[in-house]
Protein backbone atom coordinates (compact mmCIF):
# COMPACT_ATOMS: atom_id res chain seq x y z
CA UNK A 1 0.00 0.00 0.00
CA UNK A 2 0.94 3.44 -0.82
CA UNK A 3 1.92 5.92 2.30
CA UNK A 4 -0.44 8.58 2.59
CA UNK A 5 1.62 11.94 2.10
CA UNK A 6 4.87 13.70 0.26
CA UNK A 7 8.66 13.81 1.37
CA UNK A 8 10.26 16.55 0.62
CA UNK A 9 14.01 15.99 0.97
CA UNK A 10 16.83 19.51 0.58
CA UNK A 11 20.64 18.70 0.35
CA UNK A 12 23.24 20.96 -1.64
CA UNK A 13 24.76 17.78 -2.17
CA UNK A 14 23.88 15.95 -5.64
CA UNK A 15 24.56 12.53 -4.59
CA UNK A 16 22.76 12.58 -1.48
CA UNK A 17 19.32 13.46 -3.57
CA UNK A 18 19.92 10.66 -5.63
CA UNK A 19 20.55 8.05 -2.91
CA UNK A 20 17.51 9.33 -0.75
CA UNK A 21 15.37 9.69 -3.34
CA UNK A 22 16.12 6.17 -4.67
CA UNK A 23 15.56 4.44 -1.13
CA UNK A 24 12.33 6.15 -0.44
CA UNK A 25 10.55 5.59 -3.90
CA UNK A 26 11.77 1.57 -3.95
CA UNK A 27 9.52 2.09 -0.48
CA UNK A 28 6.54 3.27 -2.30
CA UNK A 29 7.25 7.00 -1.41
CA UNK A 30 6.03 10.14 -2.95
CA UNK A 31 9.49 12.18 -2.81
CA UNK A 32 10.62 15.52 -4.12
CA UNK A 33 14.09 16.84 -3.50
CA UNK A 34 15.63 20.10 -3.48
CA UNK A 35 18.95 21.63 -3.67
CA UNK A 36 18.39 24.67 -1.47
CA UNK A 37 16.33 25.65 1.39
CA UNK A 38 14.83 29.06 -0.27
CA UNK A 39 13.48 26.40 -3.21
CA UNK A 40 11.50 24.39 -1.07
CA UNK A 41 10.06 27.15 0.92
CA UNK A 42 8.03 28.22 -2.29
CA UNK A 43 6.23 24.52 -1.88
CA UNK A 44 5.15 24.49 1.63
CA UNK A 45 1.46 25.46 3.15
CA UNK A 46 -0.02 25.00 5.75
CA UNK A 47 -2.23 21.97 5.05
CA UNK A 48 0.16 19.96 3.37
CA UNK A 49 0.53 16.87 4.56
CA UNK A 50 3.99 15.83 4.38
CA UNK A 51 6.99 15.87 6.23
CA UNK A 52 10.19 17.89 5.00
CA UNK A 53 14.03 16.01 5.35
CA UNK A 54 16.87 18.78 5.83
CA UNK A 55 20.49 19.20 5.80
CA UNK A 56 21.91 21.51 8.22
CA UNK A 57 24.79 22.78 6.65
CA UNK A 58 24.29 24.70 3.53
CA UNK A 59 24.99 27.51 1.36
CA UNK A 60 22.51 30.64 1.48
CA UNK A 61 19.82 30.04 4.27
CA UNK A 62 20.66 26.68 6.26
CA UNK A 63 18.81 24.13 7.95
CA UNK A 64 18.03 25.58 11.14
CA UNK A 65 16.90 28.67 9.48
CA UNK A 66 14.87 26.61 7.24
CA UNK A 67 13.05 24.99 10.36
CA UNK A 68 12.61 28.82 11.83
CA UNK A 69 10.66 29.62 8.86
CA UNK A 70 8.85 26.80 8.04
CA UNK A 71 7.53 26.73 11.80
CA UNK A 72 6.18 30.07 11.25
CA UNK A 73 4.23 28.58 7.98
CA UNK A 74 3.06 25.10 9.46
CA UNK A 75 3.90 25.22 13.21
CA UNK A 76 3.05 21.49 13.31
CA UNK A 77 4.90 20.18 10.41
CA UNK A 78 7.31 17.55 10.86
CA UNK A 79 10.36 18.60 10.27
CA UNK A 80 13.70 16.08 10.00
CA UNK A 81 17.34 17.69 10.62
CA UNK A 82 20.63 15.61 9.14
CA UNK A 83 24.00 16.53 9.76
CA UNK A 84 27.65 15.12 9.16
CA UNK A 85 29.01 16.44 12.03
CA UNK A 86 27.36 14.52 15.04
CA UNK A 87 26.68 18.08 16.54
CA UNK A 88 25.13 17.61 19.78
CA UNK A 89 24.33 21.54 20.97
CA UNK A 90 23.25 21.63 17.27
CA UNK A 91 21.03 18.34 17.88
CA UNK A 92 19.34 20.12 20.72
CA UNK A 93 18.99 23.49 19.33
CA UNK A 94 16.88 21.91 16.35
CA UNK A 95 14.88 19.99 18.62
CA UNK A 96 14.01 23.04 20.66
CA UNK A 97 13.00 25.19 17.84
CA UNK A 98 10.39 22.34 16.84
CA UNK A 99 12.33 19.68 14.86
CA UNK A 100 10.63 16.27 14.84
CA UNK A 101 14.18 14.24 15.11
CA UNK A 102 17.66 14.46 14.11
CA UNK A 103 19.55 12.32 12.64
CA UNK A 104 23.20 11.84 11.60
CA UNK A 105 24.76 11.49 8.25
CA UNK A 106 24.80 8.71 6.42
CA UNK A 107 21.31 7.72 8.08
CA UNK A 108 21.03 4.36 7.76
CA UNK A 109 18.16 3.31 4.83
CA UNK A 110 16.14 1.43 6.97
CA UNK A 111 16.21 3.93 9.78
CA UNK A 112 15.47 6.69 7.52
CA UNK A 113 12.20 5.35 6.63
CA UNK A 114 10.79 4.21 9.89
CA UNK A 115 11.22 7.99 11.02
CA UNK A 116 9.59 9.44 8.12
CA UNK A 117 7.02 7.08 8.13
CA UNK A 118 6.01 7.91 11.89
CA UNK A 119 6.56 11.73 11.03
CA UNK A 120 3.94 11.41 7.92
CA UNK A 121 1.57 9.39 10.84
CA UNK A 122 1.98 12.17 13.15
CA UNK A 123 1.51 14.73 10.32
CA UNK A 124 -1.90 13.49 8.99
CA UNK A 125 -3.55 12.58 12.59
CA UNK A 126 -2.61 16.28 13.22
CA UNK A 127 -4.45 17.59 10.19
CA UNK A 128 -7.30 15.19 10.65
CA UNK A 129 -7.61 16.66 14.54
CA UNK A 130 -7.50 20.11 13.28
CA UNK A 131 -10.31 19.20 10.31
CA UNK A 132 -11.92 17.89 12.98
CA UNK A 133 -11.92 20.64 15.71
CA UNK A 134 -12.56 23.20 12.54
CA UNK A 135 -15.75 21.01 11.67
CA UNK A 136 -17.46 21.37 15.16
CA UNK A 137 -16.67 24.72 15.93
CA UNK A 138 -18.95 25.38 12.40
CA UNK A 139 -21.37 22.71 13.62
CA UNK A 140 -21.52 25.11 16.79
CA UNK A 141 -22.17 27.92 14.80
CA UNK A 142 -25.01 26.92 12.68
CA UNK A 143 -26.58 25.59 15.56
CA UNK A 144 -27.10 29.23 16.76
CA UNK A 145 -27.57 30.41 13.11
CA UNK A 146 -30.14 28.17 12.17
CA UNK A 147 -32.40 26.93 14.59
CA UNK A 148 -34.56 23.84 15.08
CA UNK A 149 -34.36 19.99 15.42
CA UNK A 150 -36.18 19.06 13.17
CA UNK A 151 -35.00 16.64 10.64
CA UNK A 152 -34.76 18.75 7.89
CA UNK A 153 -33.37 21.64 10.07
CA UNK A 154 -30.62 19.01 11.23
CA UNK A 155 -30.18 17.77 7.08
CA UNK A 156 -29.83 21.77 6.29
CA UNK A 157 -27.07 22.39 8.79
CA UNK A 158 -24.84 19.55 7.73
CA UNK A 159 -25.08 20.46 3.49
CA UNK A 160 -23.63 23.87 5.00
CA UNK A 161 -21.09 22.20 7.11
CA UNK A 162 -20.33 20.09 4.09
CA UNK A 163 -20.27 22.90 1.65
CA UNK A 164 -18.90 26.07 3.82
CA UNK A 165 -15.45 25.30 3.28
CA UNK A 166 -15.50 23.79 0.14
CA UNK A 167 -14.85 26.42 -2.78
CA UNK A 168 -17.43 25.81 -4.78
CA UNK A 169 -20.70 27.99 -6.35
CA UNK A 170 -23.77 26.87 -4.58
CA UNK A 171 -27.99 27.31 -5.73
CA UNK A 172 -30.20 27.63 -2.77
CA UNK A 173 -33.78 26.48 -4.02
CA UNK A 174 -36.59 27.66 -1.05
CA UNK A 175 -39.89 29.46 -0.86
CA UNK A 176 -40.09 33.21 -0.07
CA UNK A 177 -39.61 33.76 3.66
CA UNK A 178 -37.40 30.63 4.38
CA UNK A 179 -34.44 32.39 5.14
CA UNK A 180 -31.86 31.38 1.69
CA UNK A 181 -29.90 34.92 2.63
CA UNK A 182 -29.55 33.20 6.21
CA UNK A 183 -28.18 30.25 4.67
CA UNK A 184 -25.67 32.17 2.28
CA UNK A 185 -24.76 34.23 5.03
CA UNK A 186 -23.64 30.61 6.86
CA UNK A 187 -22.03 29.59 4.21
CA UNK A 188 -19.81 32.96 3.79
CA UNK A 189 -18.89 33.68 7.31
CA UNK A 190 -18.60 29.50 8.23
CA UNK A 191 -15.81 28.79 5.01
CA UNK A 192 -12.52 29.73 4.13
CA UNK A 193 -13.77 33.22 2.70
CA UNK A 194 -15.33 34.88 5.78
CA UNK A 195 -12.10 36.70 6.01
CA UNK A 196 -13.88 38.43 2.60
CA UNK A 197 -17.09 40.63 2.53
CA UNK A 198 -20.20 39.72 2.00
CA UNK A 199 -21.84 40.97 -0.93
CA UNK A 200 -25.97 40.90 -1.33
CA UNK A 201 -27.32 41.57 -4.52
CA UNK A 202 -31.06 41.23 -5.12
CA UNK A 203 -31.47 40.96 -9.01
CA UNK A 204 -35.50 41.61 -8.30
CA UNK A 205 -34.99 45.16 -7.11
CA UNK A 206 -32.68 46.63 -9.57
CA UNK A 207 -34.06 48.28 -12.78
CA UNK A 208 -33.23 46.20 -15.80
CA UNK A 209 -31.26 48.78 -17.42
CA UNK A 210 -29.11 49.05 -13.98
CA UNK A 211 -28.38 44.90 -13.42
CA UNK A 212 -24.80 45.16 -15.74
CA UNK A 213 -23.78 48.04 -13.66
CA UNK A 214 -24.23 46.76 -10.58
CA UNK A 215 -22.65 43.73 -11.80
CA UNK A 216 -19.46 44.40 -13.22
CA UNK A 217 -19.31 48.29 -12.36
CA UNK A 218 -18.77 50.90 -14.87
CA UNK A 219 -16.20 53.47 -15.69
CA UNK A 220 -16.82 57.17 -15.95
CA UNK A 221 -18.96 58.65 -18.74
CA UNK A 222 -19.94 54.92 -19.93
CA UNK A 223 -23.54 56.15 -19.77
CA UNK A 224 -25.74 58.77 -19.52
CA UNK A 225 -25.30 59.88 -15.70
CA UNK A 226 -21.85 58.15 -15.20
CA UNK A 227 -20.38 60.74 -13.42
CA UNK A 228 -17.94 58.47 -11.79
CA UNK A 229 -16.52 55.27 -12.09
CA UNK A 230 -18.46 52.77 -9.77
CA UNK A 231 -17.23 49.36 -8.35
CA UNK A 232 -19.68 46.48 -9.38
CA UNK A 233 -20.80 43.98 -6.84
CA UNK A 234 -18.46 41.38 -8.26
CA UNK A 235 -15.30 43.35 -7.71
CA UNK A 236 -16.67 44.12 -4.32
CA UNK A 237 -16.80 40.57 -3.51
CA UNK A 238 -13.11 40.02 -4.29
CA UNK A 239 -11.61 37.46 -1.86
CA UNK A 240 -15.37 36.94 -0.35
CA UNK A 241 -18.86 36.02 -1.72
CA UNK A 242 -21.41 37.14 -3.93
CA UNK A 243 -24.88 36.48 -2.80
CA UNK A 244 -27.34 36.34 -5.94
CA UNK A 245 -31.43 36.23 -4.30
CA UNK A 246 -33.74 35.77 -6.91
CA UNK A 247 -31.26 35.19 -9.80
CA UNK A 248 -34.42 33.54 -11.97
CA UNK A 249 -35.39 37.59 -12.60
CA UNK A 250 -32.01 38.25 -14.43
CA UNK A 251 -32.24 39.30 -17.76
CA UNK A 252 -31.30 36.80 -20.41
CA UNK A 253 -28.83 38.88 -21.52
CA UNK A 254 -26.81 39.60 -18.51
CA UNK A 255 -27.12 35.95 -18.00
CA UNK A 256 -24.73 35.73 -20.57
CA UNK A 257 -22.23 38.14 -18.92
CA UNK A 258 -22.85 36.65 -15.59
CA UNK A 259 -22.21 33.24 -17.06
CA UNK A 260 -18.90 34.18 -18.56
CA UNK A 261 -17.52 35.96 -15.87
CA UNK A 262 -18.23 32.58 -13.51
CA UNK A 263 -16.34 30.58 -15.78
CA UNK A 264 -13.58 32.58 -16.58
CA UNK A 265 -13.22 35.06 -13.04
CA UNK A 266 -12.58 38.08 -15.34
CA UNK A 267 -15.07 40.57 -16.26
CA UNK A 268 -14.76 44.30 -17.84
CA UNK A 269 -16.53 47.54 -16.13
CA UNK A 270 -18.93 49.17 -18.53
CA UNK A 271 -17.06 51.15 -20.47
CA UNK A 272 -13.61 49.41 -20.63
CA UNK A 273 -11.73 47.19 -22.19
CA UNK A 274 -9.82 46.32 -19.59
CA UNK A 275 -9.70 42.65 -18.00
CA UNK A 276 -10.34 42.50 -14.10
CA UNK A 277 -9.31 39.22 -12.35
CA UNK A 278 -11.77 38.24 -9.72
CA UNK A 279 -11.32 35.68 -6.91
CA UNK A 280 -14.87 35.13 -5.13
CA UNK A 281 -17.78 32.45 -4.68
CA UNK A 282 -21.01 32.72 -5.77
CA UNK A 283 -23.93 31.92 -4.24
CA UNK A 284 -27.34 32.09 -5.73
CA UNK A 285 -31.09 31.60 -4.57
CA UNK A 286 -34.01 31.10 -6.45
CA UNK A 287 -37.92 30.77 -5.18
CA UNK A 288 -39.32 29.47 -8.30
CA UNK A 289 -37.84 25.83 -10.07
CA UNK A 290 -34.99 27.09 -12.23
CA UNK A 291 -35.02 23.84 -14.96
CA UNK A 292 -38.64 24.96 -15.12
CA UNK A 293 -37.32 28.71 -15.90
CA UNK A 294 -35.09 27.01 -18.99
CA UNK A 295 -38.13 25.12 -20.34
CA UNK A 296 -40.17 28.64 -20.38
CA UNK A 297 -36.90 30.38 -21.69
CA UNK A 298 -36.69 32.38 -19.26
CA UNK A 299 -33.01 30.95 -17.59
CA UNK A 300 -30.53 30.22 -19.65
CA UNK A 301 -29.44 26.31 -19.54
CA UNK A 302 -25.52 26.87 -19.10
CA UNK A 303 -25.92 29.49 -16.06
CA UNK A 304 -28.28 26.57 -14.25
CA UNK A 305 -25.61 23.95 -15.23
CA UNK A 306 -22.79 26.48 -13.90
CA UNK A 307 -24.58 27.69 -10.84
CA UNK A 308 -25.95 24.30 -9.83
CA UNK A 309 -22.93 22.43 -8.84
CA UNK A 310 -23.73 22.58 -5.46
CA UNK A 311 -27.75 22.87 -4.14
CA UNK A 312 -29.51 23.08 -1.18
CA UNK A 313 -32.73 22.90 -0.30
CA UNK A 314 -34.65 25.19 2.81
CA UNK A 315 -37.62 23.24 3.77
CA UNK A 316 -40.88 25.81 4.32
CA UNK A 317 -41.79 26.31 7.86
CA UNK A 318 -44.92 24.00 7.74
CA UNK A 319 -43.20 20.99 7.22
CA UNK A 320 -41.05 21.51 10.02
CA UNK A 321 -43.85 22.18 12.24
CA UNK A 322 -41.68 21.00 15.46
CA UNK A 323 -39.19 24.15 15.46
CA UNK A 324 -42.33 26.61 15.45
CA UNK A 325 -42.68 27.47 19.18
CA UNK A 326 -38.65 27.62 19.55
CA UNK A 327 -38.25 30.03 16.47
CA UNK A 328 -41.27 31.86 17.91
CA UNK A 329 -39.64 32.35 21.53
CA UNK A 330 -36.16 33.42 19.80
CA UNK A 331 -37.95 36.08 17.60
CA UNK A 332 -39.94 36.93 20.78
CA UNK A 333 -36.72 37.44 23.08
CA UNK A 334 -35.46 39.86 20.11
CA UNK A 335 -38.40 41.91 19.72
CA UNK A 336 -38.80 42.39 23.59
CA UNK A 337 -35.19 43.90 23.50
CA UNK A 338 -35.53 45.82 20.77
CA UNK A 339 -39.69 47.59 22.39
CA UNK A 340 -38.40 47.14 25.75
CA UNK A 341 -41.31 44.93 26.27
CA UNK A 342 -41.07 41.96 28.76
CA UNK A 343 -41.65 38.48 26.70
CA UNK A 344 -45.17 37.55 26.53
CA UNK A 345 -46.51 33.97 28.04
CA UNK A 346 -47.94 31.87 25.14
CA UNK A 347 -51.40 31.15 25.92
CA UNK A 348 -51.60 26.90 25.44
CA UNK A 349 -54.33 27.18 22.22
CA UNK A 350 -52.36 29.73 21.17
CA UNK A 351 -49.46 27.42 20.50
CA UNK A 352 -51.30 24.85 19.31
CA UNK A 353 -52.85 27.20 16.51
CA UNK A 354 -49.63 28.60 15.70
CA UNK A 355 -47.97 24.98 15.68
CA UNK A 356 -51.07 23.68 13.28
CA UNK A 357 -50.96 27.15 11.33
CA UNK A 358 -49.85 26.68 7.56
CA UNK A 359 -47.42 29.50 7.24
CA UNK A 360 -47.54 30.77 3.71
CA UNK A 361 -44.63 33.70 4.64
CA UNK A 362 -42.43 31.10 6.23
CA UNK A 363 -39.80 32.04 8.80
CA UNK A 364 -40.33 35.55 7.83
CA UNK A 365 -43.93 35.80 8.85
CA UNK A 366 -43.09 34.11 11.98
CA UNK A 367 -41.09 36.82 13.32
CA UNK A 368 -43.78 39.43 12.09
CA UNK A 369 -45.54 37.48 14.54
CA UNK A 370 -43.57 37.60 17.59
CA UNK A 371 -43.28 41.20 17.11
CA UNK A 372 -47.23 41.32 17.15
CA UNK A 373 -47.37 39.03 20.45
CA UNK A 374 -44.54 40.77 21.53
CA UNK A 375 -46.81 44.18 21.52
CA UNK A 376 -50.23 42.58 22.46
CA UNK A 377 -51.74 42.75 19.38
CA UNK A 378 -54.06 40.10 18.15
CA UNK A 379 -53.40 37.99 15.02
CA UNK A 380 -54.61 36.90 12.12
CA UNK A 381 -53.61 33.36 10.79
CA UNK A 382 -56.16 32.65 7.66
CA UNK A 383 -58.25 34.79 8.61
CA UNK A 384 -58.99 33.90 12.02
CA UNK A 385 -58.38 36.07 14.62
CA UNK A 386 -56.60 35.30 17.62
CA UNK A 387 -55.28 37.62 20.63
CA UNK A 388 -52.80 36.45 23.41
CA UNK A 389 -53.81 39.08 26.03
CA UNK A 390 -54.62 37.33 29.00
CA UNK A 391 -57.86 39.31 31.27
CA UNK A 392 -54.87 39.89 34.12
CA UNK A 393 -53.17 41.89 31.38
CA UNK A 394 -56.37 43.87 30.33
CA UNK A 395 -57.11 44.70 33.85
CA UNK A 396 -53.69 46.27 34.09
CA UNK A 397 -54.64 49.34 31.63
CA UNK A 398 -52.88 46.76 28.69
CA UNK A 399 -55.98 48.07 25.66
CA UNK A 400 -55.62 47.73 22.30
CA UNK A 401 -55.97 51.19 21.48
CA UNK A 402 -52.51 51.77 23.93
CA UNK A 403 -50.59 49.07 22.30
CA UNK A 404 -51.45 49.89 18.39
CA UNK A 405 -50.21 53.92 19.51
CA UNK A 406 -47.23 52.45 21.02
CA UNK A 407 -46.60 50.15 17.93
CA UNK A 408 -47.05 53.25 15.32
CA UNK A 409 -44.61 55.50 17.61
CA UNK A 410 -41.78 53.02 17.83
CA UNK A 411 -42.15 52.80 13.89
CA UNK A 412 -42.00 56.26 13.19
CA UNK A 413 -38.79 56.44 16.06
CA UNK A 414 -37.18 53.46 13.75
CA UNK A 415 -37.58 55.42 10.38
CA UNK A 416 -36.46 58.69 11.79
CA UNK A 417 -33.16 57.14 12.74
CA UNK A 418 -33.02 55.17 9.96
CA UNK A 419 -33.00 57.99 7.28
CA UNK A 420 -30.90 60.57 9.78
CA UNK A 421 -34.33 62.50 11.05
CA UNK A 422 -35.05 63.27 7.13
CA UNK A 423 -38.67 64.01 7.27
CA UNK A 424 -39.45 63.54 3.56
CA UNK A 425 -37.34 60.39 2.92
CA UNK A 426 -39.21 58.68 6.58
CA UNK A 427 -43.17 60.33 5.31
CA UNK A 428 -41.55 57.98 1.94
CA UNK A 429 -40.84 54.88 4.00
CA UNK A 430 -43.75 54.64 5.59
CA UNK A 431 -46.09 55.65 2.90
CA UNK A 432 -48.34 58.74 3.78
CA UNK A 433 -47.75 62.15 3.28
CA UNK A 434 -45.10 64.61 4.97
CA UNK A 435 -48.28 66.36 6.74
CA UNK A 436 -49.26 63.15 8.34
CA UNK A 437 -45.88 62.59 9.64
CA UNK A 438 -45.64 65.78 11.08
CA UNK A 439 -49.28 65.63 12.61
CA UNK A 440 -48.18 61.75 14.29
CA UNK A 441 -44.93 63.36 15.70
CA UNK A 442 -46.39 66.13 17.25
CA UNK A 443 -49.11 63.36 18.74
CA UNK A 444 -45.95 61.31 20.30
CA UNK A 445 -43.68 64.21 21.16
CA UNK A 446 -41.38 63.42 18.58
CA UNK A 447 -38.71 65.31 16.91
CA UNK A 448 -36.61 64.98 13.99
CA UNK A 449 -33.34 65.08 15.71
Amino acid sequence: MTPIGEIYLVDDEAEIRQACQQTFELEGYAITTFSSAEEVLQHITPDWLGVVISDVKMPGMDGLTLLSRLMELAPELPVVMLTGHGDVPMALEAIRSGAYDFLEKPAPPEYLIEVAKRALEARRLCLENRNLKERLAVDVDLESRILGESPEILQLRQTVSALASIDVDVLILGETGVGKELTARSLHDCGNRKGGKFVPLNCCAIPESLVESELFGHERGAFTNASSRRIGKIELAQGGTLFLDEVESMPLDIQVKLLRALQERVIERVGSNQLIPVDFRVVAASKVDLREAVSNGTFREDLFFRLNVARISVPPLRDRAGDVIQLLHYFMAVMAERFSRPIPELEADVSKRLQQYSWPGNVRELRNVAQQLVLGLPLDLSGERVSNVTEHAASEGTVLDELVEDYERQLIVDALNRNGGRIEKTASDLGIPRKRLYLRMRKYGLRKE
